[in-house]
């Protein structure tokens, strides 16, 4: 069941988030209910808070264009955990 609720903010901080809200293409109600979910510790809040850290860590990596994930992965973790180990005689 939906509620109304008023808040007062400061006219700059509204705008910022209605256009926030435009660019990701939401609700800025939708924005702020994901938002008070997630720092009451609501079990179905879904989406994950960024840390501040990581995402000012988005867009620094340029992979090339036919980087394969998988077959980087999976050479990655057979290089780790499958690697001969040098004999110890």
């Amino acid at each position: 069941m939906s509620t109304k609720l008023t808040l007062t903010l400061d006219e700059a901080v509204i705008r910022q988030a209605k256009n926030y809200a435009r660019k990701k293409g939401r609700s800025l109600s939708g924005i702020v209910e994901n938002y008070l979910k997630a720092i009451s510790g609501s079990p179905e809040y879904a989406e994950p808070m960024p840390d501040p850290v990581i995402h000012g860590l988005r867009g620094a990596f340029k992979s090339p264009e036919k980087f394969e994930y998988r077959k980087e992965l999976t050479w990655a973790l057979s290089e780790k955990y499958l690697r001969n180990e040098p004999d110890s005689d």
